[in-house]
């Protein structure tokens, strides 16, 4: 199976053996690609496990599962990311579907690395809005004007 994230490699050696805890995220963008892959998924014990401590809820893992029975995401864009030392950044847009139209996050996502692992901190979230004239997300080719939008 074709892994989530997009990166265009197969779920079993992109984000599968960071869901299974064979091994741990090693950059930001990695971690960001693997918990877009985990809410595609319903795995919300992973997004849980890797939120920082601090910001952990354990009740979300319950609230992920079942609003992913009811969300369908299509496509990760990265817009930027980066790393200094133990702190990292990912710019995304998240597209989805849910109720019969398509929606997408933008959010800057913020990461720690503790204890030689990253984990998601907190993020910034941006309008979200998908051009008139923007490819459709739902991978179609045509323009989200002339598809589903």
């Amino acid at each position: 199976m074709a892994c989530p994230c997009g990166s265009g490699l197969d779920y079993a050696v992109c984000c599968g053996p960071l869901h299974d805890g064979q091994r741990g995220a090693q950059s930001p963008l990695e971690l960001m690609r693997s918990r877009y892959s985990a809410y595609a998924l319903g795995k919300g014990r992973y997004l849980v496990d890797t939120t920082l401590a601090e910001n952990r809820h354990e009740e979300d893992a319950a609230l992920i599962e079942e609003h992913a029975r009811h969300t369908r995401w299509l496509k990760l864009e990265i817009i930027a990311s980066g790393e200094e030392g133990d702190t990292g950044m990912v710019e995304f847009k998240a597209y989805y579907t849910e109720g019969g139209s398509i929606g997408v996050l933008h959010e800057r996502s913020r990461f720690l690395k503790v204890g030689g692992l990253w984990y998601y901190a907190d993020g910034k979230l941006f309008e979200g809005k998908i051009g008139r004239n923007d490819p459709c997300p739902c991978g179609s080719g045509k323009k989200f004007k002339r598809c589903c939008g």
